[in-house]
């Protein structure tokens, strides 16, 4: 049981690595300098960026950004279950 839900918890972190990366690509496409040295540290931003972006272009928030909130949100809450555990 608690394999799964490691396994779960690392899909699901894989999934965010993904969405913020197709996030970071969009950013970029609409004219925003990527700092790929330090993307770890600034991909909250860029993701930020990329909420901001879509929201004053279409009125809504781009539809990359609640699933990898929602996925890396499920990923921590699935690691600490599986420390209790």
């Amino acid at each position: 049981m608690s394999n799964i839900i490691l396994v779960s918890a690392v899909v699901l972190a894989g999934v965010f690595v993904v969405l913020a990366m197709m996030m970071v690509n969009e950013v970029s496409k609409r004219g925003v300098k990527i700092n790929f040295l330090l993307i770890r540290l600034y991909i909250i931003k860029y993701m930020h960026q990329y909420k901001k972006l879509t929201k004053k272009e279409t009125g809504r928030v781009g539809p990359l950004f609640y699933p990898a909130i929602v996925s890396i949100n499920l990923a921590l809450v699935l690691t600490a279950v599986y420390f209790i555990v």
